[in-house]
C-alpha cells in the first residue's frame, strides 16, 4: 500500500533547496515535529536496525523525500531527535539560567544555591512532560548503544558547576562521578517505572512525588558537602 503523503509537501521535495522560503517556513516546523515523533517512537520499540526510513515517513504522514530534505538520511535523523531535544532543553534552561556566568567567579554559596536552582528546574523538566515516554525509551536505548554524541549544555555545565563547588578538575573521576550520582537522583523514578510508580500505585508523578524528588536530591548534595 502506498504510503500516503501531503501534496504541498510533494511540491516542496520534489523542488528541494529551490522551495519558497515562505512554503519552507510554513511547513517546516509541523512536517518535521511529525517525523521526529514517529521515528522516535518506532525507534524505540525497534531500534536503529529495525526501522527503515519508509516506515518512519508512513507513520508520520509525511513524503519519503523530507528526511533527504531535514536530515540527510536515517544517521541524521537519528541524531536530529538528540538535537531537538537538546534545543528544546536549552531554550528552557535559559528561562533560569545564563549559562555565560561562570561557575568559578561565584561564591560557594551561590554555586551550591544555583545547583539547587538547576536541579529543581531539572525536576520540572523531566516530570512535566517535558520528555514523553517514547523519547524516555529512545534514550535508555542510545545510552546502551552509544550510536552517537549526547552532548547538553546543560549537562556540560552542571559538571562545570560541581568541579567549582568541590574544588577540582572537571575531568576528575570523582567529579564525573558525583554528576552521574546527583543526575541519578532525579532520573531514577523516571526510568524504574516498577520500582516507583507501581508501588505507589500510581500511573503518574504528582506535585507532591515532584518536591520529595525534589528534597531527596538536596538531602543527598548537603551529605556531598559535608563528607
Amino acid at each position: 500500500m502506498p504510503t500516503k503523503v501531503r501534496s504541498d509537501e510533494k511540491r516542496i521535495a520534489g523542488r528541494g533547496q529551490k522551495s519558497s522560503d515562505s512554503e519552507c517556513t510554513r511547513l517546516i516546523p509541523a512536517t518535521k515535529e511529525r517525523i521526529l515523533a514517529s521515528a522516535t517512537k518506532l525507534f524505540a520499540q525497534k531500534g536503529f536496525d529495525g526501522v527503515g526510513i519508509r516506515e518512519i515517513c508512513k507513520d508520520a504522514d509525511a513524503n519519503i523525500c523530507m528526511i533527504s530534505y531535514f536530515w540527510g538520511g536515517k544517521e541524521g535523523l537519528y541524531q536530529g531527535i538528540l538535537d531537538d531535544l537538546i534545543q528544546r532543553q536549552t531554550e528552557y534552561v535559559k528561562t533560569f539560567l545564563n549559562l555565560e556566568i561562570e561557575p568559578e567567579t561565584l561564591s560557594k554559596k551561590e554555586q551550591v544555591d544555583l545547583l539547587y536552582t538547576i536541579l529543581d528546574n531539572a525536576v520540572e523538566m523531566l516530570y512535566g512532560g517535558f520528555i514523553s515516554a517514547d523519547l524516555m525509551k529512545f534514550l535508555l536505548q542510545e545510552q546502551q548503544r552509544q550510536r552517537i554524541e549526547l552532548t547538553s549544555p546543560l549537562l556540560v555545565y552542571v559538571r562545570k558547576l560541581i568541579t567549582a563547588i568541590f574544588g577540582k578538575k572537571t575531568d576528575d573521576k570523582d567529579v564525573i562521578f558525583k554528576t552521574i550520582f546527583i543526575i541519578s537522583q532525579i532520573n531514577s523514578p523516571k526510568i524504574m517505572p516498577a520500582f516507583s510508580l507501581k508501588l505507589l500505585k500510581q500511573e503518574k508523578f504528582s506535585e507532591e512525588d515532584k518536591n520529595i524528588i525534589k528534597n531527596n536530591v538536596r538531602t543527598y548534595i548537603q551529605a556531598l558537602l559535608k563528607g
